[in-house]
């Protein structure tokens, strides 16, 4: 391991100093981008969907189990994928132990993914974890909230970026059965809804790198000596948590 910036006592003390200023005003923005996401406007959700659940089929409102919100993940688990996604399985072992605080503030969180019930259900037992995680597949649910494709949507996304695919995709497809294609049929992202009067609202949804909140281990690893040591490589060191 190469050594950083040595220096002295006094040295790290004026800058340690420094940082905090700067870590202070990160958090102050944070505060504040936080307050404009209360603040989007709600969206009436018309349609109805219908969601395979470990109790039967459910209704978006009755996801919301008594509560008044709603925090959807949408897992990458399509129709054909043999596994759930390595990201969002690493991403996903956080939240067993958050559940009882969000349910004290109102909120149940779950995970939605396409893949039948069974597969899912067979997944959870496989990596100990006990949140609900519900099928759509019978309903367009992930398609209106823009985390699924068609195979057609996803080879004119991509074009001919499919012959010759990044390294984390070829891994990533491998990993969940799947030629790139069909693994790039499901993406990953948050939503939250709220339930008011009997109607339920879509107030906000992130993707991509909006999802590292979720990714408990990146903040820490964020203050470890080597940061996340990833360079180029991006996510490719990331696996289930049963196969490291």
């Amino acid at each position: 391991m190469p050594k950083g910036n040595v220096g002295t006592r006094e040295e790290w003390i004026a800058a340690r100093e420094e940082l905090l200023h700067r870590e202070k005003e990160h958090t102050r923005m944070g505060d504040e981008l936080a307050r404009q996401r209360r603040e989007l406007p709600w969206v009436p959700v018309d349609k109805e969907y219908r969601f395979e659940t470990d109790e039967g089929t459910r209704t978006l409102p009755e996801l919301f189990e008594g509560r008044s919100q709603l925090l959807v993940y949408h897992f990458m688990f399509g129709p054909a994928y043999e596994a759930g996604c390595p990201t969002c399985s690493s991403s996903a072992d956080a939240v067993n132990g958050v559940l009882p605080h969000l349910h004290a503030r109102e909120a149940t969180m779950l995970y939605v993914s396409r893949a039948p019930l069974a597969k899912l259900q067979a997944y959870k037992r496989r990596l100990g974890w006990s949140f609900p995680w519900v099928s759509s597949g019978g309903s367009d649910f992930n398609f209106d909230f823009g985390v699924s494709q068609t195979d057609e949507q996803v080879r004119e996304r991509m074009g001919p970026m499919l012959e010759q695919p990044p390294p984390i995709l070829r891994q990533h497809a491998e990993a969940t059965g799947t030629d790139v294609a069909g693994y790039l049929s499901e993406g990953p992202g948050f939503s939250a809804f709220v339930l008011d009067d009997g109607v339920v609202y879509h107030t906000y949804s992130t993707g991509a790198r909006g999802l590292e909140f979720l990714m408990a281990y990146y903040p820490i690893l964020d203050r470890a000596p080597k940061g996340r040591d990833e360079d180029d490589s991006s996510q490719m060191w990331i696996r289930r948590h049963d196969e490291y």
